[in-house]
């Protein structure tokens, strides 16, 4: 049952307003408030899915009242009350929030259809930040160090802003579970995230992979194409392995950030885009500028935030939760029985240097799933897991 809380100081118009809302089906609990001071403090107490505010109010006005709520739970829908010489003030508080008003005396069906459609809209918005909180299990970052932990906070602090995040850490640490993260809880996580592997392409083709081409610019560019980050355009780029990137993508790349306007290759026509940067690489790019192959201006630009991804040899302590979660995984994906990993097996295992981090131990946990006994032991990863 929805709960609606309705601040009106005229004890009359109020039980009017509580008489037709709680009377529709039965299915609202219509709580009352005398006036704004007490409203809140029913606000601070208790979760209600609507609340109903009258504008013209002693000891405190509906658009003080409004802007309470606003920063109390901001999520809540909030509609007011007004009286005919109150419209313009009504229109104010939309502007500062309301979902909609009400005239008095209220049109019964009028009263109703916003009542409904604002219940809608919070149930929308719950649904959304949770199916937020629920990063795709592809992505997942598993582990409850300390390290893992602080990684954690951090994102969750800084996916809902806009700001650029430099994610590094050496190879196979899971920097692009970050960024994923990063994307998954952040207000653009409707629109598309784009990954560039700036490694992968050669120098001479990464200016018209991120930026597009116009026909007849290079040999082969047969028709028009748009880059990343028109594909990103409402969305998230990211950019791995931006420590590889040429100097002339670099300058371009930058123009990009600080104009918020690209241009394909062979054309001069800007083209507007509004996307979040977010780059990781496995190189110092302190050692890099210093050498004359990273920009500085361009770093300063992408490293907002900076995001350090730990060593597997930093966060030993996650190494027991990510074998029986590669194990369960494995097993599925090549159909065969799961097995289970002694205490031997897994002190073994931590004991070990990973140099190729969380991909590393993957490969030694599908090899020791497929080699290994029914209970891995020891000796299963002394014989198999081998350097």
């Amino acid at each position: 049952m929805s709960k609606i809380l309705l601040i009106e100081d005229e004890a009359a118009i109020r039980r009017v307003l509580k008489r037709i809302i709680a009377d529709e089906n039965n299915t609202y609990d219509v709580e009352e408030a005398e006036d704004g001071i007490i409203g809140l403090e029913l606000i601070k107490e208790h979760d209600y899915d609507l609340i109903l505010c009258d504008i013209k109010m002693p000891k405190m006005d509906g658009v003080e009242v409004l802007q309470k709520i606003k920063e109390l739970k901001p999520e809540i829908p909030v509609i007011m009350i007004s009286g005919h010489g109150d419209l313009d003030t009504a229109v104010q508080t939309m502007r500062m929030g309301a979902y909609d008003y009400i005239s008095k005396p209220p049109d019964l069906n009028r009263l109703l259809n916003t009542v409904r459609n604002a219940l809608d809209q919070k149930q929308l918005i719950v649904e959304n930040r949770q199916l937020k909180k629920k990063v795709s299990k592809k992505y997942e970052m598993i582990g409850e160090s300390q390290p893992i932990k602080h990684i954690k906070n951090m994102i969750d602090k800084v996916a809902p802003t806009d700001a650029r995040v430099l994610i590094t850490g050496p190879n196979g640490t899971g920097k692009e579970l970050v960024a994923h993260r990063l994307h998954d809880l952040s207000e653009r996580s409707k629109a598309p995230m784009v990954e560039v592997n700036c490694a992968a392409i050669p120098s001479e083709l990464i200016e018209s992979e991120l930026f597009g081409h116009v026909k007849g610019s290079f040999t082969g560019a047969n028709k028009d194409r748009a880059g990343k980050f028109e594909a990103a355009n409402a969305g998230t780029i990211f950019l791995d392995e931006i420590g590889d990137m040429s100097l002339s993508a670099q300058a371009k790349v930058l123009r990009a950030l600080q104009e918020s306007k690209i241009s394909r290759v062979g054309s001069d026509k800007d083209i507007k885009v509004d996307v979040r940067v977010l780059a990781a690489t496995n190189k110092d790019l302190r050692k890099e500028i210093a050498e004359g192959r990273f920009r500085e201006d361009l770093y300063h630009r992408l490293a907002v935030i900076l995001i350090q991804v730990p060593s597997l040899n930093d966060r030993r302590d996650d190494i027991p939760t990510l074998i029986t979660h590669f194990a369960a995984i494995i097993a599925k994906e090549q159909g065969m029985a799961l097995k289970t990993f002694s205490e031997g097996a897994i002190s073994k295992l931590q004991e070990y240097n990973w140099t190729g981090n969380i991909r590393e131990l993957r490969n030694v946990v599908e090899r020791l799933l497929i080699l290994g006994e029914k209970e891995i032991s020891a000796t299963d990863v002394e014989m198999f897991a081998s350097k």
